[in-house]
């Protein structure tokens, strides 16, 4: 049995298989550090009690479902704060609870949304906060 068409077949699987493999040898088959969000801004600075609505791995995993619950219950049921399990009670506001610590969104918010390829659609509708220049602090 004979194969006719061998030579442009090779050729592109060849092509095909390099196309493919090309992030791995471009790389080098290093893997990208994960992203080490700052939680240096001077809101979060002068806290005495330096605590989220949820711990830390929560958070990290989690935190569109409470944005999402928050939406939920200020619109549909007009609860307009909430209560953590300490008995903590924060504003349900993107704004006016998590970017009033997190304010520096592109080294908080940006450089894991960035890292995974996530463009949240957070920004559709709240204003993100503004950004302090190093002209501003100068």
């Amino acid at each position: 049995m004979k194969i006719y068409d061998a030579k442009p077949i090779l050729i592109g699987l060849l092509i095909f298989v390099g196309f493919v493999s090309m992030p791995f040898w471009l790389h080098g088959g290093k893997v990208s550090p994960p992203p080490d969000p700052k939680l240096d801004t001077p809101a979060i600075q002068i806290l005495e009690k330096k605590e989220c609505v949820a711990s830390k791995e929560y958070m990290r995993t989690s935190h569109m479902v409470i944005l999402n619950d928050w939406r939920t219950q200020a619109v549909r049921n007009s609860k307009r704060f909430y209560v953590t399990a300490g008995g903590a009670n924060y504003p349900a506001s993107l704004q006016r609870a998590c970017m009033k610590c997190h304010s520096n969104k592109a080294q908080f918010c940006d450089t894991c949304h960035n890292y995974i390829g996530l463009a949240p659609y957070c920004w559709d509708c709240h204003l993100p906060p503004k950004q302090e220049t190093a002209q501003a602090t100068k």
